[in-house]
C-alpha cells in the first residue's frame, strides 16, 4: 500500500477553502469514488495559512501511479507544492459508531462548514 500527501498554498491563486468545498461538492468527491486502486481520500485544509491538500491511500503502487484528474491544479492555477509518496507500514481501524465515511466532511455537510 502507498499514500500520499498533497498540498497546495492558496495564497494568490483566486481560490478559497470556501470556493473549494464548492468543488467537492459539485464534482471532485464523485469523480475520486470512481477512481481505480483508491481506497480512501480525503481532503484537508487549514484556513489560518491558507493550504489545502489531500490525503490518499492506494491498494498498490501502481495504482498510485496512475494519472488523476487535475481539476483542482486547473482551478487553483498551479500543481501542488508538495506531492510525497508514502510506504504504508501497517493499518488499523479503531472503534466506531458510522457505518462509512463516504459523505462526511464540511464540505458534505447539510448544516454547511460551522457544524
Amino acid at each position: 500500500m502507498k499514500a500520499a500527501v498533497v498540498w497546495w498554498d492558496l495564497a494568490g491563486s483566486g481560490q478559497s477553502i470556501e470556493s473549494l468545498r464548492a468543488f467537492l461538492r459539485d464534482e471532485a468527491v464523485d469523480r475520486f469514488a470512481g477512481i481505480e486502486g483508491l481506497r480512501l481520500k480525503f481532503w484537508i485544509a487549514d484556513p489560518e495559512t491558507e493550504r489545502w491538500g489531500a490525503v490518499l491511500l492506494w491498494e498498490s503502487a501502481e495504482a498510485a501511479a496512475a494519472p488523476l484528474p487535475a481539476r483542482a491544479a486547473e482551478l487553483i492555477g498551479r500543481p501542488p507544492v508538495q506531492r510525497t509518496l508514502f510506504d504504508v507500514e501497517a493499518t488499523v481501524e479503531g472503534l466506531f459508531t458510522r457505518p462509512g465515511l463516504s459523505g462526511l466532511g464540511l464540505a458534505l455537510s447539510p448544516a454547511g462548514p460551522a457544524s
